[in-house]
């Protein structure tokens, strides 16, 4: 097959032909023209019309055949649009806009994107750093226009720490299908309330449950913005964490009080108290079996702990909400500070908490996101601004839609 036949079937041009090919610079150069007296597509109607005249040449990196940079040269040309009233470029098929990239380009830098870090992509295909940013916020650009946020029915909001010294990001996933949705910068009301500015119309009608942590300014701006009906559950697992670090407190405090005494009693057993029974390993389990027989503050903790396991079997909400009542008479009880607040922080959000038992979603699938967020972040070695990690976190974990009629370079 010529080399004039392989352009024209990667790059699926009809009214496009290719009238030269040279070997120069290193590279192959492929001079383009377009058939005369063809009517050709307006760029912003798409209407077809007819050439009217040419605009200067220019050079449009294509994907590299056999490791050799190829380069298409060509004059787009304007035409007289009917329905625009006036002269128009033409849609050019093989690129967008005035990219000096094709679209095939485009998509092979763009995939590569997902895998590797950007510099590196940069280095196999012999372009910048800032091109390989270019093709990436070309496919951003498409798949944001040509999603659909119709039909999320529960979506997920976190934050996520950028970078150290407490600067993060409001991330929104929609968890049925394991995307993100949107991100920002910051955790403030104003984060989140951006989101639903963008979001909030295409959102009505389909959104059935939100599920967050239990910080206050998330809960301000999701009762402000979705409908009665949209269920607000607590995330199950922020809360375990919660009482997690009630517990661990709590051997803090008496490993301080026994350091005199018995500096080593202690010592060593963070996890055996944090740990699910069935997760301990046999030594583990011994020396728990030792520390229960001696009557210590963090046992109790560890007993509540273990109680409050109970709660989330529960099937009916009414059940559920008695249970954590008698739960909260145990740990306020308990004469243990830290339990004694994780008790009374569930009273207060207590509604959110039960509402798990009318619709059982939990921000698992947002931590495991979170994880690939870090990921990426460290993949790339960080990103300087946020505009440039937001590209790379839709590209990556967007599921964004590519366009169906592309050829596959990758």
């Amino acid at each position: 097959m010529l080399l004039k036949r392989i352009l024209k079937k990667t790059l699926k041009v009809k009214r496009h032909k290719v009238v030269k090919v040279d070997y120069s610079d290193n590279q192959l150069n492929f001079y383009l023209d377009v058939h005369k007296r063809r009517r050709l597509p307006c760029g912003t109607c798409q209407t077809l019309a007819p050439q009217r005249d040419r605009l200067p040449q220019r050079q449009i990196k294509h994907v590299p055949l056999w490791g050799i940079p190829v380069v298409l040269y060509y004059r787009p040309v304007r035409v007289s649009c009917p329905k625009c009233g006036g002269p128009r470029v033409e849609d050019i098929p093989f690129t967008s806009g005035k990219s000096r990239m094709t679209n095939g380009l485009v998509w092979t830098l763009s995939s590569m994107a997902k895998l590797l870090p950007w510099q590196t992509v940069s280095q196999m295909f012999n372009v910048s750093w800032n091109t390989v940013q270019s093709a990436v916020k070309q496919a951003v650009d498409y798949g944001m226009k040509h999603r659909d946020t119709g039909k999320v029915i529960y979506i997920g909001i976190d934050e996520v720490s950028r970078r150290k010294g407490h600067t993060y990001m409001t991330v929104v996933y929609d968890l049925e299908e394991k995307r993100i949705l949107w991100s920002g910068q910051g955790r403030k009301k104003e984060t989140l309330e951006a989101f639903f500015k963008e979001h909030g119309n295409s959102l009505k009608g389909s959104l059935k449950a939100v599920c967050c942590d239990m910080w206050q300014s998330y809960i301000d701006v999701v009762k402000e913005h979705v409908d009665e009906d949209v269920v607000l559950v607590f995330d199950k697992f922020h809360i375990v964490q919660h009482l997690n670090q009630a517990v661990d407190e709590v051997r803090k405090q008496e490993a301080i009080t026994l350091k005199k005494d018995n500096p080593e009693l202690l010592k060593k057993t963070r996890y055996i108290w944090l740990k699910n029974p069935e997760n301990l390993t046999d030594k583990q389990r011994a020396r728990l079996g030792y520390l229960e027989k001696l009557n210590l503050k963090v046992n109790r903790a560890y007993l509540l702990k273990e109680s409050f396991r109970d709660f989330w079997d529960y099937r009916y909400p009414a059940a559920a909400k008695k249970y954590l009542a008698k739960w909260f008479w145990w740990a306020t009880h308990s004469r243990l500070e830290p339990l004694r607040d994780f008790a009374w922080m569930l009273r207060k959000h207590q509604q959110g908490i039960i509402n798990y038992f009318k619709c059982r979603v939990t921000n698992g699938v947002t931590e495991g996101m979170n994880n690939k967020v870090k990921t990426i972040v460290k993949r790339c070695y960080g990103f300087r601004t946020i505009p440039t990690l937001q590209l790379a976190l839709y590209h990556c974990l967007g599921k964004l839609p590519e366009p169906e009629n592309m050829h596959k370079f990758v």
